[in-house]
């Protein structure tokens, strides 16, 4: 069993290692950055089962560092929840085979609301509907599953979430995110005792002040 346990480490840690690294990770910093931070929109994350799961994930933590973010199920989306969306956001979808219904739809009820929001897609396949209707495409690589079936999303969804961890911490860079700031929005538990005590030992510049 230990070997075994070895082998999915690296079968996982070869997938994470084997993520494609290219522009497209600038312009989408570059969108998210414009339509959040200077629009005053919001990104929007939405992703069916699993891979909604990672985008709730990739949602909250970019609130927790700066870039306001909501998580949208796109079945409640269909009853309603369409309407938190705004003309100035950016829609981050994520399905590994880049055909889930609920994602395609979600995006053709996204454009009769607002036409032109853009799209920022996570995907194994970059030959999908979805990544052709993307402004940006992340390809995750398409590992092969751990799981001994191949098909429970194990591998696809550590590489999603490693992508968005390169997101949060490339916009964060990006705004000149602090310790200070970090605390206003995560006032309780340990990290937010941490960053309080970061941010009185060494002062720093808001993202305001350094406008």
């Amino acid at each position: 069993m230990l070997e075994d346990i070895k082998q999915v480490l690296r079968q996982e840690a070869e997938a994470i290692q084997n993520i494609p690294v290219n522009e497209a990770y600038e312009k989408a910093i570059n969108i998210i950055e414009e339509r959040v931070h200077q629009l005053k929109g919001k990104l929007v994350a939405s992703g069916m089962g699993k891979a909604g799961q990672i985008a709730l994930n990739i949602a909250t933590t970019f609130s927790s560092t700066g870039t306001p973010s909501v998580f949208l199920h796109p079945s409640d989306a269909q009853h309603g929840d369409l309407g938190v969306v705004q003309p100035n956001d950016v829609l981050l979808l994520i399905s590994n085979s880049g055909k889930t219904r609920e994602i395609l739809e979600l995006v053709q009820l996204a454009e009769n609301l607002y036409e032109g929001l853009p799209l920022i897609v996570i995907t194994s396949n970059s030959e999908s509907e979805l990544a052709q209707m993307a402004d940006v495409c992340l390809e995750t690589g398409n590992p092969k599953e751990v799981c001994i079936l191949g098909l429970t999303p194990s591998t696809s969804t550590t590489v999603m979430t490693v992508i968005g961890d390169v997101l949060v911490v490339m916009m964060m860079k990006r705004i000149g995110f602090n310790n200070e700031e970090y605390a206003k929005r995560h006032h309780g538990g340990y990290l937010g005792h941490k960053s309080r005590m970061q941010a009185k030992a060494s002062p720093q510049p808001s993202p305001k002040e350094r406008e």
